[in-house]
């Protein structure tokens, strides 16, 4: 079983401090879910646990089984088993799908080590056809041309393959019809295991239809302020947020950040592996 901590984190990007002390722990096994309105740090946690460069630490830890991933570049924390599904994931150009997923394969293995292209290649079949993928797949360039739905399910294509320790999943549901919001979830919450575990960042309740989340955790004005079980999604739904702020006496502070897409965070692992 591994752990990945959050410990008092602050991140501030382009000089503005968008989280002011999150305090976070997962374990393989645990899917965790994360909501609050628009503008209050949810994607601004997932860039900074992924290293994006311009997201600033300004204090805290990040932990993996006691490892400092702060420490560590980009492909390192690809390669100690952390992986980022992102709500809009990047294109790149003369790279097939099969060539990426391979070389992110290849470049987990020890010295020396080679994979197997028989097995690769009966992996990748029988991922894409559980995702329901076209058959000409492998041979596409990565999200070149894929529709929005298409880019999402492929995302989660590298994750079933590259079977990471921890998945950051930001807002996978965005731009999903309902029949690939169900393929999505379901290939999600199939991968549960005592080996790999889910951070969620969502807006929608629609997604936890199929993704069963352990804990729902609500990030405003750059911290969590309430944890629960799937009850608070629930009240979140019906309720929305302004509850929370008179239950807890939390002022108005909608944080304003600049678009800053994190596919940069992919383009940079696709760079480093390949």
């Amino acid at each position: 079983m591994s752990k990945l901590q959050i410990i008092d984190l602050y991140v501030s990007v382009e000089g503005k401090q968008i989280l002011k002390g999150v305090n976070l722990e997962l374990s393989t096994g645990e899917f965790h879910v994360i909501m609050g309105p628009n503008g209050t740090g949810k994607s601004t946690l997932s860039a900074a646990i992924m290293g994006h460069y311009k997201y600033t630490v300004d204090s805290g830890s990040i932990l993996l089984d006691g490892e400092d991933v702060l420490k560590m570049s980009v492909d390192e924390r690809s390669r100690k088993g952390l992986f980022l599904a992102m709500q809009y994931p990047s294109e790149i150009e003369g790279v097939t799908n099969a060539d990426f997923i391979k070389t992110a394969m290849q470049a987990r293995l020890a010295e020396g080590e080679h994979i197997s292209l028989f097995k690769f290649i009966k992996t990748l079949d029988k991922a894409s056809q559980e995702l329901k993928m076209k058959s000409d797949l492998p041979h596409r360039y990565v999200n070149v041309g894929f529709s929005g739905g298409e880019k999402k399910r492929n995302e989660i294509l590298q994750m079933k393959i590259l079977k990471p320790k921890f998945a950051i999943l930001d807002e996978i549901d965005s731009g999903l019809d309902v029949d690939a919001l169900r393929i999505v979830g379901e290939n999600v919450n199939e991968m549960k295991s005592s080996e790999f575990g889910a951070l969620v960042i969502t807006h929608y309740e629609r997604l936890l239809d199929y993704i069963k989340p352990d804990y729902v955790h609500i990030l405003m004005n750059g911290k969590i302020v309430k944890s629960g079980d799937t009850s608070l999604i629930e009240k979140v739904d019906q309720n929305g947020y302004d509850w929370i702020k008179e239950e807890l006496g939390l002022d108005d502070d909608p944080i304003t950040v600049t678009s800053i897409g994190t596919c940069a965070v992919k383009s940079s692992l696709a760079k480093n592996e390949a």
